[in-house]
């Protein structure tokens, strides 16, 4: 059974993405309490919220995005961008590494990790 690796980036794009559409639909879900202002202006404002950490979160990763490190993947020779350690093409999914000592290890994304984390 193969896994499925993703990229980072994509997967933060995605939550950005989903992000937008839950915030319109929050609210579109307030225009039917019409009747009640609390409960629309609550939910516009939710909505309204969601909206306003997508286009954060879509500023962040855009910022974050222009300082990585882009590399040919082996698999599929297209240029994908790198975060942290370990990560997966953009296109093909395949594990890259950029780390020596991590070549031939399985993938784990455990090993972007820091070992000695403050708390």
């Amino acid at each position: 059974m193969a896994v499925k690796y993703t990229n980072k980036i994509n997967k933060i794009r995605t939550f950005a993405l989903v992000l937008i559409f839950a915030g319109i639909i929050i609210m579109y879900i307030g225009l039917f309490f019409q009747t009640s202002p609390f409960f629309m202006t609550l939910l516009m404002l939710l909505g309204f919220l969601s909206i306003i950490a997508s286009t954060v979160i879509y500023f962040w990763i855009g910022m974050l995005s222009s300082k990585t490190v882009q590399v040919l993947c082996p698999d599929c020779e297209k240029y994908t961008k790198m975060l942290g350690r370990v990560d997966a093409c953009m296109y093909c999914n395949a594990p890259l590494t950029l780390d020596k000592s991590l070549e031939g290890k399985d993938f784990d994304e455990k090993y972007n990790q820091r070992k000695g984390k403050r708390k």
